[in-house]
């Protein structure tokens, strides 16, 4: 009897601890956190490097020594079973204590703290991605559009998507010019038409339609370029400008298989500032992307002649819109993950949201310091990680990285905030009387919160660098020092597991 008594104790004791772990597994997941962001799995990765002696790729950064200095191998698993969190959540710091580093005399250091590589699970990559049925479209300058390929580079290339570009030299021309811009030299076209489809991008270039249209009627003019251009595959024509940037072409093209593409669709973004809307009208903005089905363009072309001398706008994306209103009823579905960025700045709120941007665009310039954000390099994470471009994970309760971005500490911690809410880094916009969209921006960013106080509520390390590193990316992240302290470099580098390696990784 007493060993039966024994037997059962135990029975229920081992059914109780039971059921206490499957409770705390589902109080994890109530609190929207992936159960294995909060362990670090057992992993077939590299070992721990060894500390590398040298950081001689700092200095063409022209920092200011000595500098306090930390670093961390990121090892990449991809999980079939993970998702894009808001933001994934881990107890571990990232970073060992910093170390003071002088490169004044020689590159040479000795490194005193280096951990084991962080495995960071991150959705199974999607694979190849068909964009044969899409025709891109942009009017530019020969020069900005050489500028542009860097970018293009970062999502065009591999997609079967194809480029149809209408270049000039520049519009500097007299008011009282017949013509309406300097046409670009037709070997020069060639040159760079060559150049750009040997990199990979799948580009044809061609001179305006007519020689006295000005930059809204070039623009409109891409949709009978296009058109003209179709195949029977094709389903979409997007119009964008030289600096629309595509984060993940994937997501891009999941996005516009959710629309009938034999219907007639006008498929856009509104501006983020309300003013603009009020202004311009509920109409897709070019730069973040404008996408029309066959069957709607086939109609703009019918009456391409019409609009054309009809519309006396000087914007391109409204002389588009005014045209499918007067001609059909079809109305801009409106995609809140495409970005015109209307809004100036400081864009940090919009880039450290945890948001899947399908779109960005204002890139190349503004910012706090004017000199952009470079998507280009940012977006070279994306290589090792796909869609983990801008993805965001805390660590333990005061630093936040947004991948590509930005690192930043919280000083009182990360719990006082709600990070489902974009923070409002960038110049407040012009108000609109009597609407009661007071910050202006609620249809298309909101929810929002206030800005913090820089050095004093968060403590931000903006991306200074990103480097491809025999098949690894070493991102450099910096923060000037206050107040007689120290600049700070963060870098992390980011790799596949070994067994997606060709060879052991080089630091």
């Amino acid at each position: 009897m007493v060993m039966f008594l024994r037997t059962a104790i135990t029975t229920f004791v081992c059914l109780l601890s039971l059921i206490s772990l499957v409770f705390l597994a589902r109080l994890y997941r109530r609190d929207n956190v992936s159960s294995s962001a909060w362990v670090v799995p057992s992993f077939s990765a590299p070992h721990a490097q060894p500390c590398p002696d040298t950081l001689d790729w700092l200095l063409p950064l022209d920092l200011t020594y000595p500098i306090k200095y930390a670093r961390r191998d990121i090892v990449i698993e991809s999980n079939p079973q993970a998702k894009r969190l808001s933001v994934t959540k881990l107890p571990a710091s990232l970073f060992p204590d910093f170390q003071s580093v002088d490169l004044t005399d020689g590159t040479h250091v000795q490194l005193k703290d280096c951990q084991d590589p962080l495995v960071l699970h991150v959705p199974a990559p999607k694979g190849p991605v068909d964009a044969s049925h899409i025709l891109f479209g942009i009017s530019t300058t020969l020069d900005r559009l050489n500028d542009s390929i860097p970018s293009l580079l970062r999502w065009l290339p591999h997609t079967n998507a194809k480029l149809f570009v209408i270049a000039i030299k520049d519009d500097d021309v007299p008011e009282d010019s017949k013509d309406r811009y300097h046409p670009a030299d037709a070997k020069e076209m060639s040159e760079l038409q060559s150049h750009m489809r040997n990199l990979g991008l799948d580009v044809t270039i061609v001179h305006p339609l007519s020689k006295h249209d000005w930059f809204s009627q070039r623009y409109f003019s891409l949709v009978r370029v296009m058109y003209e251009h179709r195949e029977s595959s094709t389903q979409w024509i997007s119009l964008i400008d030289d600096d629309t940037f595509f984060l993940s072409m994937p997501a891009l093209v999941e996005m516009l298989s959710t629309f009938d593409p034999g219907e007639q669709f006008y498929v856009g973004a509104l501006s983020e500032d309300w003013w603009s809307v009020a202004r311009y009208g509920m109409m897709g903005f070019g730069g973040a992307g404008v996408f029309l089905s066959i069957p709607l363009a086939e109609i703009v072309n019918a009456k391409y002649e019409d609009c054309h001398e009809r519309s006396h706008t000087s914007a391109g994306d409204i002389r588009l819109r005014e045209c499918i209103s007067w001609y059909t009823r079809t109305k801009l579905t409106n995609i809140l993950d495409l970005h015109q960025i209307d809004i100036h700045k400081d864009l940090s709120g919009i880039y450290e949201s945890g948001r899947l941007h399908l779109s960005l665009h204002h890139w190349k310039g503004g910012g706090t310091d004017g000199k952009g954000y470079p998507l280009h390099m940012m977006h070279l994470v994306a290589d090792i990680c796909g869609d983990c471009f801008l993805q965001r994970w805390q660590f333990g309760n005061e630093m936040l990285l947004t991948n590509g971005f930005s690192i930043a500490t919280y000083p009182h911690g990360v719990k006082t905030l709600d990070l489902e809410m974009m923070e409002e880094t960038w110049d407040h916009p012009t108000v609109v009387q009597d609407s009661v969209n007071t910050n202006g921006v609620d249809h298309s960013l909101g929810p929002t919160r206030p800005k913090l106080t820089l050095g004093e509520d968060k403590i931000q390390y903006r991306l200074l660098d990103s480097r491809v590193v025999n098949g690894t990316v070493r991102q450099t992240y910096f923060s000037a020092g206050v107040d007689g302290d120290h600049d700070t470099i963060l870098e992390l580098v980011w790799m596949k597991p070994l067994e997606h390696s060709t060879e052991p990784p080089r630091h």
